[in-house]
């Protein structure tokens, strides 16, 4: 009966909460309907994101005769390098913007049509390159004011001690991944079998999608996130009150994790740009016989069944809040209809092919997958009695990123110095994502808890900024050094390329374990 009671006490104080902002206290699942809107919203973004990503570093090194500008590969890093590390710079820039100029909505919108038209120029770059790189720098502003705001209004939706935040983020971060996975699968297979600006512009014609649906159903939110917040701080009094030293090694403590968390993206980034080019020029991706079936069928259920999981949850909403916004389901269930419709004309024209070819794009959805797959287990394995501290977890992470390299390293042994082209198997691609799957759910939600938990609420927004700032550093270096593999593999080979990406998160991973005495009493009785 207590246990009832505390519940029931939760769902009361998330209610006062929701009304005392006007917002909309229908539930789904025991969460405010708002934050299934923010879930599609920011599904639709990812979508964009992730499909755009899985084509440019394809389309920037294929041969002009199939569409390409046959850049060379440093080349093509180099300018990987630049969009993403400046796409997790510029969010820095962008919350500054919310909380001063526009607020979290209009900063969401504006973000969401900027994006819109960068994906929009993007698709004519056959018209004029210039429009390619102007679409570049589009979705690099867009993101900047999207992505911190829209993730700061979940929180908004609860009360600032509420027990469910926690697994209102949890959804909130299975929509982020579903739609990397299906902007991957279904960007990628357009780009790469139909025509580079098509897969542009798909991602364009969903970004769209999401932005009015998020526009249209504004009022679900009531005041939350409508304009500037100029209203005094309240003290809250459940705040601790520490002493100074105290603060200090804390903030020390986030900054380390920060600084080690260039090392993890450094390496785990290098998916959008070596890993594919690995995909691409080294991997066997036709398939005949047995294997081909099998894949086929992998590949029609990995398209099929996530849209029948996100279809389920567009259709419970919308019993909740189709009579009063209707618009809103309308457009979100017209862009369901659309990738349903592609979905199923990519299994169809996949069994009616002769020959199968694995797009290079196709392997990017490993990650998204793995992560829907293990978060669970994860999420468990945390609340029992194995529950290590921040840093070994982040050695934890580390390590097994480099063991999914040192796959990468094993697989490529046989490639003779300097080749430019190999048929290796897909299984070594498929054994690194997984490791990195498993590295990131060690590092990067868990990184994100200790932030908040370990700077002082007056710090947060600025040791976030750091951490992001730290991100883009790594996402900057993930493209500069894999610039480097035809200099390394030319002159030792692709296997030692590899390896260096298996030593340095490995060695920064054993670093990790000897610091967590000092960091942990650091920490100061925060686990």
């Amino acid at each position: 009966m207590a246990l009832e009671t505390v519940a029931l006490n939760q769902d009361e104080i998330l209610d006062l909460h929701l009304n005392s902002n006007g917002v909309d206290t229908q539930k789904l699942i025991n969460h405010p309907v708002g934050l299934f809107v923010l879930f599609f919203t920011e599904m639709w973004e990812r979508f964009s994101y992730y499909g755009m990503r899985s084509l440019l570093v394809l389309f920037l090194v294929s041969e002009m005769s199939k569409g390409g500008w046959q850049w060379a590969r440093p080349e093509a890093l180099q300018l990987y390098a630049w969009y993403t590390g400046l796409a997790y710079f510029t969010p820095i820039i962008g919350g500054l913007i919310a909380d001063r100029i526009t607020g979290y909505r209009k900063a969401v919108i504006l973000g969401a049509i900027t994006m819109t038209l960068g994906h929009a120029t993007m698709a004519l770059e056959g018209v004029n390159s210039n429009l390619f790189y102007l679409g570049l720098f589009f979705l690099i502003a867009g993101n900047g004011l999207f992505k911190p705001n829209i993730s700061s209004m979940v929180g908004k939706l609860y009360p600032p001690t509420s027990d469910k935040k926690d697994a209102a983020y949890t959804i909130f971060y299975m929509g982020i991944n579903s739609g990397a996975f299906l902007g991957m699968l279904m960007c990628g297979y357009v780009g790469e079998k139909v025509g580079w600006h098509w897969g542009f512009g798909l991602a364009g014609v969903f970004m769209f999608f999401g932005m009015l649906q998020f526009y249209l159903g504004q009022k679900i939110f009531g005041v939350i996130g409508a304009s500037i917040n100029k209203t005094e701080k309240v003290e809250d009094p459940t705040e601790e009150v520490l002493p100074k030293k105290v603060v200090n090694q804390r903030l020390w403590v986030v900054a380390i994790l920060s600084l080690f968390t260039i090392f993890f993206w450094m390496v785990f980034e290098q998916a959008g740009g070596s890993m594919t080019i690995f995909a691409k020029d080294y991997t066997l991706r036709n398939l005949t016989g047995g294997a081909s079936t099998t894949f086929k069928w992998v590949d029609a259920a990995l398209t099929i069944f996530p849209l029948v999981a996100v279809t389920v949850v567009l259709f419970t909403l919308a019993l909740k809040i189709a009579k009063k916004y209707p618009a809103t389901i309308f457009f979100t269930a017209l862009s369901f209809l659309i990738i349903w419709g592609l979905a199923i004309w990519k299994v169809q024209k996949e069994f009616s092919s002769l020959n199968t070819e694995v797009p290079a794009s196709w392997f990017g959805i490993l990650n998204s997958f793995f992560i829907v797959t293990l978060a669970p287990f994860f999420s468990k394995l945390w609340e029992t009695k194995f529950n290590p501290g921040g840093p070994v977890k982040f050695g934890m992470g580390l390590v097994f990123v480099g063991i999914g390299f040192a796959g990468l390293a094993y697989g490529g042994m046989d490639i003779a110095r300097g080749a430019s082209t190999a048929q290796v198997s897909m299984f070594w691609l498929i054994f690194a994502y997984f490791f990195h799957t498993v590295g990131e759910l060690c590092v990067s939600p868990v990184g994100l808890s200790y932030v908040s938990k370990l700077a002082p609420a007056k710090l947060v927004g600025l040791m976030f900024g750091f951490w992001f700032t730290c991100t883009a550093i790594g996402n900057w270096l993930a493209g500069t050094t894999g610039g480097l593999i035809d200099q390394i593999s030319s002159k030792y080979s692709i296997s030692a390329f590899f390896l260096i990406f298996t030593f340095i998160p490995i060695v920064a991973g054993l670093i990790m374990f000897a610091l967590n005495p000092l960091l942990r009493k650091w920490m100061n009785g925060v686990h």
